[in-house]
C-alpha cells in the first residue's frame, strides 16, 4: 500500500482552485498518477480530518517548453478534485 505522503503530492494552488474551495468547498490537489479515487480519499481523510464526499480525477497532460533552440515536454500529471462534506470548510485553515 502507497503512503499518504505519496499519494498526495500537493495543493493545486490556482485561482480556480480557491474559488471552488470557497464555492463549493472543493480542494484540488497534485496526486499521483497511479492513484485511484478510493487511495485518494482515504489519504485526505486521514491526513487532514475530514470527511471526503466525492473524487473526481483528470489528467494533465504535459506542456511544451522551449529552452532557446531545444524543445522539450513538462511531465504529466494527475490533478484530483475533493468535495467536502458539510461543515468541512475549515479546511483552508490547515493549507
Amino acid at each position: 500500500m502507497k503512503s499518504d505522503h505519496r499519494i498526495l503530492r500537493g495543493p493545486c494552488l490556482t485561482e480556480k482552485a480557491n474559488l471552488q474551495l470557497e464555492v463549493d468547498g472543493k480542494v484540488v490537489f497534485k496526486v499521483d498518477p497511479s492513484a485511484n479515487k478510493i487511495e485518494i480519499k482515504n489519504a485526505v481523510e486521514k491526513m487532514f480530518d475530514v470527511k471526503v464526499k466525492n473524487v473526481h480525477t483528470t489528467n494533465m497532460h504535459g506542456k511544451q517548453k522551449r529552452v532557446g533552440r531545444f524543445t522539450g515536454f513538462t511531465n504529466d500529471w494527475k490533478k484530483a478534485y475533493v468535495t467536502l462534506s458539510e461543515g468541512e470548510i475549515n479546511f483552508a485553515d490547515q493549507l
